[in-house]
C-alpha cells in the first residue's frame, strides 16, 4: 500500500499559523484565494481551524461547521479588542440577519458581550444542539493567502460580522475551541462574507483530513493543486445539484426562511454494486421539510434513519459474510476482527458503499478508508450510526469520516457540489494541497 508521509502534521500547521505575523495581502491587491488550515481533534473527532481576529490580533481556535448562520465566538471570556463595533438595531446588516432581535438589557460596563442597542442573534452549537442569544458585532479578521508549511501573507477583513456567544456554549467543543466557523450558505457565513469582501466567486473547497494530518478550506478562485502535481480543478470533479429545503428546520429561524445547510439528492444506495432496498420516500424532502440527505461536519459519523440503517447493515453483512465478526463497539453495530481484513490503497479491503445521486451514472463511492472505523480491541467497524425511526430533519446525514480525504467543492452560485472521491486513489491526500 502506498503511503504519503505528511509534509506537515495538522497540529504543526496550526502552530505555524499562530506564530506567523499577519499582514495585508501581497502587493496590497486582492488575493485570488484565502484559506483555513484544518486538523482533526482526536478526543472529539471534530474538525478544528485557527484564524486571526481582533486588535491586536490573536489566534482563535474554532470548530468547522457546514451549518450555522454566522461565525460565533465566546465573548464572555478574554475577548479584548480595540476594533470591535456593534451592529446597531434596525441597521441594514441587522435586518439582513433576519433575527429580529435587539439587545437592550445590559447594565454592566460596555464590552462585546454587553452592548445595548445592538442587533442580537442566536449562535448555535450544532454539536450539542444548544442555542443562546448574543450580540452581533464586527471586528478585524485575517486569513492566510497561501497553504504551505509556513502560511502567509495574510488578507484582512476590517469589519467581519459575527455573533458573540457565551462561555457555556463552548461546552462539548474540542479543547481550546472558543466558537464555530460557519461554512453554510447563509448571508453572513464565511463563504459569502469573504466573496463579498474580496470579489471571489461564491464557492469554497473543503478537504477534511484524518487524524494527524492537515486539511484545508479554500475560498476563492485558485486551482485545486496537490503535490505531486495533481490538479483537481473542475474537470476532475463529479458534480451533483445542491438542494434547498424550502422549510428551515435547524437552529432558531423565522417562518418562511429556507435552509442554510447543504443537501444533496440521494436516489439510492448500493453495497458492492448491488442495490439496497430502501423506502425511497425517505430520501426526498417532504412538504414539512423532513427527509433528504444533509452533509455535516458536526456529526463525526454518518447517521441513517432506522429502516435505512437496517437495510444498509444487512446488505453489508451479507457481502462480508466470510470476514470474522467481533462484538459491537458503541456507537457501531457491525464490527469485524481487524486482523482478518485486508488492506488496499483505498483502506480496508471491504465492499464499496455507493451513494447514487441524480442518475445511475453519478455516484459518490465510499471505499474502506471512508466506511470503516478502527475501534478498541483491534475491531474494525462499519462507521454508520442508527438515527432511530424519527431522525429529524434529514433521513441521511453524511458525517465527517465519510468525507475525509475527499475534495468537496461547494459552488453556491451554481448550486452544485463537486466531489473527487478518495484522494489516495489519485496519488495524493488533503495534506498535500498547495497554494502559493
Amino acid at each position: 500500500m502506498a503511503r504519503f508521509p505528511p509534509l506537515a502534521s495538522g497540529a504543526l500547521l496550526l502552530l505555524l499559523f499562530v506564530l506567523v505575523s499577519p499582514c495585508r495581502s501581497a502587493a496590497g491587491g486582492r488575493p485570488r484565494a484565502v484559506v483555513l488550515p484544518v486538523s482533526k481533534d482526536d478526543a472529539t473527532q471534530q474538525y478544528v481551524t485557527v484564524f486571526r481576529q481582533r486588535t491586536p490580533q490573536v489566534p482563535v481556535k474554532a470548530v468547522l461547521d457546514l451549518a450555522g448562520a454566522t461565525l460565533w465566538v465566546d465573548c464572555d471570556t478574554g475577548y479584548v479588542s480595540s476594533s470591535y463595533a456593534r451592529v446597531p438595531c434596525g441597521s441594514k446588516p441587522c435586518r439582513l440577519t433576519k433575527t429580529g432581535g435587539c439587545f437592550n438589557s445590559c447594565f454592566g460596563a460596555p464590552s462585546p458581550a454587553c452592548l445595548n442597542g445592538t442587533c442580537s442573534g442566536f449562535p448555535d452549537n450544532t454539536v450539542t444542539r444548544v442555542t443562546a442569544g448574543g450580540n452581533i458585532i464586527t471586528d478585524v479578521l485575517s486569513l492566510p493567502t497561501t497553504f504551505r508549511t509556513a502560511p502567509g501573507p495574510f488578507a484582512t477583513v476590517p469589519e467581519f460580522l459575527f455573533t458573540c456567544g457565551h462561555t457555556f456554549l463552548t461546552e462539548g467543543l474540542a479543547n481550546g475551541a472558543t466558537g464555530m466557523v460557519s461554512l453554510s450558505r447563509a448571508r453572513f457565513a464565511f463563504p459569502t462574507q469573504l466573496a463579498r469582501t474580496f470579489g471571489f466567486s461564491r464557492r469554497f473547497a473543503l478537504c477534511l483530513p484524518p487524524a494527524s494530518a492537515a486539511g484545508v478550506v479554500v475560498f476563492g478562485d485558485a486551482p485545486y493543486v496537490f503535490q505531486p502535481g495533481v490538479d483537481l480543478s473542475k474537470s476532475s470533479l463529479i458534480y451533483t445539484p445542491l438542494l434547498v429545503n424550502a422549510v428551515r428546520t435547524a437552529g432558531k429561524y423565522t417562518t418562511g426562511e429556507t435552509s442554510i445547510e447543504y443537501l444533496i439528492g440521494l436516489k439510492g444506495i448500493k453495497v458492492n454494486g448491488r442495490d439496497v432496498p430502501l423506502n425511497a420516500t425517505l430520501l426526498a424532502i417532504d412538504k414539512n421539510g423532513v427527509g433528504g440527505t444533509t452533509l455535516s461536519t458536526a456529526s463525526p459519523y454518518t447517521v441513517l434513519e432506522n429502516s435505512i440503517y437496517k437495510a444498509v447493515i444487512d446488505a453489508f453483512a451479507a457481502e462480508t459474510a466470510t470476514i470474522p465478526r467481533v462484538p459491537a463497539v458503541a456507537p457501531f453495530e457491525l464490527c469485524y476482527d481487524g486482523r482478518k481484513v485486508g488492506s488496499t490503497r483505498a483502506g480496508p479491503a471491504v465492499p464499496t458503499i455507493e451513494l447514487v445521486l441524480q442518475r445511475e451514472a453519478v455516484s459518490w463511492i465510499m471505499y474502506g478508508a471512508n466506511s470503516m472505523v478502527p475501534a478498541k480491541g483491534g475491531a474494525l467497524c462499519l462507521g454508520v450510526v442508527d438515527g432511530g425511526p424519527a431522525l429529524y430533519p434529514s433521513s441521511v446525514v453524511i458525517g465527517g469520516h465519510m468525507m475525509e480525504d475527499n475534495l468537496l467543492e461547494f459552488d453556491l452560485e451554481g448550486s452544485r457540489l463537486g466531489f473527487s472521491s478518495y484522494l489516495p486513489l489519485r496519488q495524493t491526500t488533503c495534506n498535500n494541497f498547495r497554494l502559493g
